[in-house]
C-alpha cells in the first residue's frame, strides 16, 4: 500500500512523512524528489531546460511508478510518499500506473490555512550553499500557491482526504493520518486497476454520436487524456463485441446492432508501451432520450461529453485525435481505412 501525502509546497509533507513512518509498522519513506535530482545528472541540459518542473518530464512520472513498485516488491509493507501533485492528469498517470500494478493508494491532503502556509514558507530553511536559495526554495513555493488554489477548487479536495494541519505539529498531523488510514477514513483511491500489457494488444473503441453529430468522449480516471468508450479485447473475444461490452460497462448504453468498422490503426511500440492494433467502430447516433440515459461517471470514468471534431483536438492526445479524424472521414465515405500511427496507408 502507498500513503500519498499531497499538499502545497511548504505544507510540511516531508516532515510529516518522517513522523508517519514511525507510527505505521513496516513503512518506508519514498521521496520522489530524489528521482528529480537524479534526472539532472542523467538527462542532457538541453532537455532539462525545456521544462520548468521535473514533473513535466514523462520519464519522471514513469520512474516514480516503477521505483515505488520496485521498493514495495523489495520491502513490502507501506510506502509513505510526500509529493505535491497539482495537475490532475499527472495524478491520473501516476495513480493509474500504480493501480495497474495492483498497488492501492490512499491519498491524503495536508491543507493548512493559507496564512499559516505562507508563514511556514517564510520560515523554511534555505541551504547556505544553494545558489539563489531564497528564490529557488521560498519563491518557488509562493509561486505555486495559486496553482494549489486552482487544484483545490477543481479536483484535489474531492480526490484526497483533507487534514487541516494549521494548528498541528508534524507529529500530531502524522498521528491523525495514521489513525485515519487504520480506521479506513482514508479510503483506497477509487480507480480501476487496468493490468499493464505485457505484449501487443488489440483495443476496440466505439464512436457514439448525438443528434448534432457530435462524438462522445470519456475522461478515464486511470490515465491521462480523454478517450473513446472502449477497451482492450479479451482473449477469445470478437473486437466489435468487446467494444459493445465496454460501451455498456462504461456508459450504461446497450448497442443492439454490431457496430461497423471505421478504422484499423497499428500503433507502433513506444517503450514502456507495447503498441498493437487499435480499432474504431461506428456505434451510431443516440437520440436525446438515449443520451440522457448515460450513466454518471463511476470508478472508471470521471466525466463524459459530446464534442465537435474541432473541440476534440483540445482533449485527445495527437495520435488519438488523428485516428478520430480519419474515422470521421471513413464514416462519411462509407469505407473503412487502414492506418499506421494515425496515418492512412494504401
Amino acid at each position: 500500500m502507498i500513503v500519498w501525502i499531497n499538499g502545497a509546497f511548504g505544507a510540511g509533507k516531508t516532515t510529516t512523512a518522517r513522523e508517519l513512518i514511525e507510527l505505521i509498522p513496516n513503512s518506508t519513506l519514498f521521496d520522489p524528489e530524489v528521482i528529480g535530482g537524479a534526472l539532472t545528472h542523467l538527462l542532457p541540459a538541453k532537455r532539462l531546460a525545456e521544462v520548468g518542473d521535473f514533473q513535466d518530464l514523462p520519464i519522471w512520472r514513469r520512474l516514480v511508478v516503477d521505483t515505488a513498485a520496485a521498493m514495495l516488491a523489495e520491502l513490502g509493507g507501506v510506502l509513505v510518499v510526500p509529493m505535491t501533485l497539482l495537475r490532475q492528469e499527472y495524478r491520473d498517470e501516476i495513480f493509474g500506473g500504480l493501480a495497474a500494478r495492483r498497488i492501492p493508494v490512499r491519498h491524503v491532503l495536508l491543507a493548512p490555512a493559507e496564512t499559516i502556509l505562507r508563514e511556514r514558507i517564510a520560515g523554511r530553511a534555505v541551504p547556505p550553499d544553494l545558489p539563489d536559495g531564497d528564490l529557488r526554495v521560498r519563491q518557488w513555493s509562493y509561486d505555486h500557491i495559486e496553482p494549489y488554489r486552482a487544484a483545490l477548487a477543481s479536483w484535489l479536495t474531492a480526490d484526497a482526504h483533507p487534514v487541516d494541519s494549521s494548528a498541528l505539529t508534524p507529529y500530531d498531523t502524522a498521528l491523525r493520518i495514521a489513525d485515519a488510514v487504520s480506521t479506513g477514513d482514508v479510503p483506497v483511491c477509487d480507480i480501476v486497476q487496468t493490468p499493464e500489457p505485457t505484449a501487443e494488444t488489440v483495443a476496440a473503441g466505439v464512436l457514439l454520436f448525438d443528434e448534432q453529430d457530435r462524438v462522445l468522449l470519456v475522461d478515464p480516471t486511470y490515465k491521462a487524456g480523454w478517450e473513446f468508450p472502449g477497451g482492450v479485447v479479451e482473449p477469445g473475444e470478437a473486437p466489435a463485441r468487446a467494444g459493445m461490452r465496454e460501451v455498456t460497462e462504461e456508459t450504461g448504453i446497450t448497442l443492439d446492432d454490431v457496430p461497423a468498422l471505421l478504422v484499423v490503426d497499428w500503433e507502433s511500440p513506444a517503450p514502456p508501451g507495447f503498441g498493437g492494433l487499435r480499432l474504431l467502430f461506428d456505434g451510431g447516433r443516440l437520440d436525446t432520450a438515449a443520451a440522457q440515459r448515460l450513466l454518471l461517471p463511476g470508478p472508471e470514468l470521471r466525466d463524459w461529453r459530446f464534442v465537435t471534431e474541432r473541440e476534440a483536438a483540445d482533449l485527445l492526445p495527437p495520435v488519438r485525435y488523428e485516428r478520430l479524424c480519419w474515422a470521421l472521414r471513413a464514416r462519411e465515405r462509407g469505407a473503412a481505412l487502414y492506418l499506421e500511427a494515425g496515418v492512412p496507408v494504401g
